[in-house]
């Protein structure tokens, strides 16, 4: 029979990992559009800077709605049919006005959950009222491969 003279081992309890925040990967220089913005010209923002879409604020700065690359198509279809090549409609006729937000202190993973639910690909995130970044669903994805072990 074989005894042991280790004693009575102690296990240290796990120190907590800091949380995994949206604010800690959401984008903060924003692309901004107002409600009487063309459509051209959300067409060629879009492009230039690589986004699919992008919050809109009022003169005042408070958020009044979001506009996507899939917005923008309504008007693009609707020039095709009046044989129209540029796009003069306005951010307020195809914006979408409810507008579903994200605060900056949620869990990346509870994010992650809304963006399944929701199946939306862009949350504004909104402290106190005011807009302070955007979260995509790019940017869940590219935050996922870049934690640990110890901090999943």
């Amino acid at each position: 029979m074989v005894k042991s003279f280790q004693g009575v081992r102690v296990v240290e309890p796990k120190k907590a990992a800091n949380p995994i925040l949206v604010k800690d990967h959401m984008s903060t220089n924003l692309v901004t559009f107002q409600p009487e913005d063309s459509i051209d010209h959300v067409l060629e923002m879009l492009t230039k800077r690589k986004i699919s879409g992008a919050p809109v604020v009022d003169k005042s700065g408070e958020l009044v709605g979001i506009i996507s690359e899939v917005d923008c198509l309504k008007e693009i279809i609707k020039g095709k049919y009046s044989n129209t090549p540029s796009f003069p409609g306005s951010v307020s006729e195809h914006m979408t006005q409810n507008v579903i937000t994200l605060s900056p202190d949620m869990s990346l993973f509870d994010a992650a959950q809304k963006f399944l639910e929701l199946k939306i690909r862009r949350f504004p995130v909104m402290r106190d009222g005011k807009l302070v970044g955007q979260i995509s669903l790019s940017d869940i994805i590219r935050a996922f491969p870049k934690l640990k072990s110890t901090t999943w």
